[in-house]
Parts: C-alpha cells; structure tokens; sequence
C-alpha cells in the first residue's frame, strides 16, 4: 500500500505538552471518547502494519502496556487477528485498567495469542504512550533490548518506548513510527532512516484550527507519511 507523503516542518509540529491539550480539548468538546479513540488508533496501527507485511504469515508480536497506548495496540492486535494474520501479546505487565482490559478479552476471543513468541517477523511497540516516565523498569528494559537485537521489522505507536529526546538510550529501535493525529517535535530527532507516519485518529478540523495547526489531508491517506 503507497501512503500520500506530505512535509510538514519542525516548526509546525507539536510538543507533547501541545498535543495533550489538543487531545483533552477534543475529547471533552466534542463527545470523542476514549474508547472510540483507541479504536481509530488500533485501526490506524493495523493497517500500517499489515502494508509493511508482505507475508501473509508473518507471526506478529505487539509489546502491551497498561494504557491507552496498550490498548491501541490490543486494538490493532483484535483487527490483524480477524483478517487472518498470526498475532501474539508481548504482556510488559498486568493488565488491569477497564479500557486496555477490555480490549484484551476482545483480542483474546478473535484468536490473538497471550503467549510471547520468539523469532517474530514484526514487533510492534504499544507498550507506553506520550506520557511516558523514565527510567524504564528492569522488565521494559530487557524486552527494548531483546526488541533491538530481533531480526525483525520495528513498528512504534507514537512515541517509540524509552524515547523522551535525541539522548535517550536506550530505547526501541523503531524502523517505522506512527504517530497519531499530529506530528510532534520530540520525533524529528530520531535517526533519519526511521520513517514517520501520521494517522487519522478522528480529531475535527475546528480543533486543529483552534490549536493554529493546519488539518493533515487525511481525505487523501488516513495514513499520512511524513517526509524527511
């Protein structure tokens, strides 16, 4: 699958502070909840992971956290799952919260798989989202390296695990990103052979408007790939 590429310049992208008040904003003004939010991320993780997969049977393991980030992730897990694809749950931790818990009863019920695999073809890092604390536990930690060291395609939702600016380490090696809604400022400094998606989580027009931040052409691609 081609994605519509579009450049959008550092000084037009966001700061993590930026997009968290663009995501509340849109949240609590415009009946978006949570949930609806996580499914159009899912989605949006789903297909770009299946366009980066040529083989059919290519095993997939989705690293999982106990967020909303995680919850993407469980998302795009229940989509790959239900059209075919072989896919297993990296659990970094117990999942307990309502909505990645949820999530998870779903994935499980289309077939994905709560037992770790080694020698997965992909490796998709959903195990924590833009809110992120440093430093990484022990067992994030050991799952990044092995992650690194995986002969395998690295897919991070958003901002890549252990990744808070250009002189974090160490952290996952992502070689595609997909970053939600908005580009942020934090990710033009990783490596330039990481490639940059944007995807459509949903947000109106009159929010980005109201942020001063141009609407991306998702009527174009709902995945948008950003040029270096």
């Amino acid at each position: 699958m081609l994605f519509h590429e579009i450049k959008i310049p550092l000084s037009k992208a966001l700061e993590l502070s930026q997009f968290k008040e663009m995501d509340y904003y849109a949240v609590n003004n415009y009946d978006l909840p949570i949930e609806l939010m996580m499914e159009n991320a899912g989605l949006q993780l789903a297909n770009l992971v299946a366009a980066c997969t040529s083989n059919y049977n290519a095993t997939i393991l989705i690293g999982i956290g106990n967020g909303n980030n995680g919850g993407g992730g469980l998302v795009a897990a229940r989509r790959l799952a239900a059209w075919g694809y072989k896919v297993h749950l990296d659990l970094s931790t117990e999942i307990n919260k309502e909505l990645p818990k949820r999530q998870l009863e779903r994935a499980i019920k289309f077939g994905v798989k709560t037992e770790k695999i080694e020698n997965a073809k992909v490796w998709v890092d959903a195990y924590l989202g833009f809110s992120q604390v440093l430093p990484l536990s022990t067992n994030l930690l050991s799952m990044v390296e092995t992650a690194n060291n995986c002969n395998c395609l690295r897919i991070s939702l958003d901002i890549p695990t252990g990744y808070l600016g250009e002189n974090t380490d160490p952290f996952f090696q992502a070689h595609k990103v997909l970053t939600l809604a908005a580009p942020k400022k934090i990710l033009y400094n990783l490596s330039k052979s990481t490639e940059i998606y944007l995807g459509d989580l949903g947000i109106p027009k009159p929010v980005y408007e109201k942020f001063g931040f141009n609407h991306p052409p998702f009527h174009l691609s709902n995945i948008l790939k950003l040029k270096q």
